[in-house]
């Protein structure tokens, strides 16, 4: 394997309200392929500025974001790494509404060079491999929490992506819930050798990666390999 992270984030700094507010102060933070990793932190910590910035939804003040070490920084670039290697899972799911669950796994594919039958294909695979290949039908309305969070995570993986961030995954839903779809993630990141990163307020979720990283005051306190890699 390359010595080369996967995803490199160097001297990178966001700041709002005409800078007084610096959610981010000169960062610096790699990601390797194939390893999990959680970045915890409280509210405010710059959490989700960090993640919107290393998969080009925001773009940095200062510093730059580098992608198998080239640096990325016009909005097309970061628009072709999205739809081919970055995938992300939203806590709100962002499902359309009016749109059945096969479709919108099948979004993810519009832009690509399957055809529509194709397409079908892949979605309704994506869908399976979730264990929701009975409910392809239903809208976002008919299912519960769980399955619509397994619906975007669906979504997120029908390209194969290299890296898959996942912000507060498992953030509205109930234990049992919670406990299928951290299940699924971790199973899928092992079958598929993806870098898979984790936003989360949970200190038992962040144990069970590989990596812990830990955000205050937009700065990196500790890096360090979890419980789970030293054992």
């Amino acid at each position: 394997m390359s010595a080369e992270p996967l995803l490199r984030l160097e001297q990178v700094r966001r700041s709002f309200d005409r800078g007084h507010i610096v959610a981010l102060k000169g960062l610096d933070l790699a990601f390797k392929a194939n390893e999990s990793v959680a970045i915890v932190g409280r509210s405010g910590s710059g959490k989700s500025c960090l993640l919107n910035i290393a998969t080009g939804l925001d773009r940095p003040d200062a510093g730059r974001v580098l992608w198998q070490g080239r640096a990325i920084g016009e909005r097309q670039e970061w628009a072709r790494l999205r739809r081919s290697a970055i995938g992300i899972v939203f806590q709100e799911f962002h499902l359309l509404p009016t749109l059945t669950a096969q479709q919108n796994v099948e979004l993810a594919l519009m832009s690509g060079a399957l055809g529509r039958h194709e397409q079908s294909q892949t979605a309704a695979s994506a869908l399976e491999r979730v264990g929701l290949s009975g409910r392809a039908g239903q809208l976002p309305s008919e299912l519960s929490g769980g399955e619509r969070q397994r619906i975007a995570i669906a979504r997120a993986l029908v390209r194969e992506p290299a890296a898959l961030f996942a912000d507060e995954p498992t953030g509205n839903l109930d234990s049992g819930n919670a406990e299928a779809v951290e299940r699924l993630l971790f199973d899928l990141q092992a079958e598929r050798q993806m870098a898979l990163v984790l936003v989360t307020h949970d200190e038992r979720l962040a144990e069970r990666c590989d990596r812990l990283v830990r955000i205050s005051d937009g700065e990196v306190v500790e890096d360090r390999p979890t419980e789970r890699m030293a054992a």
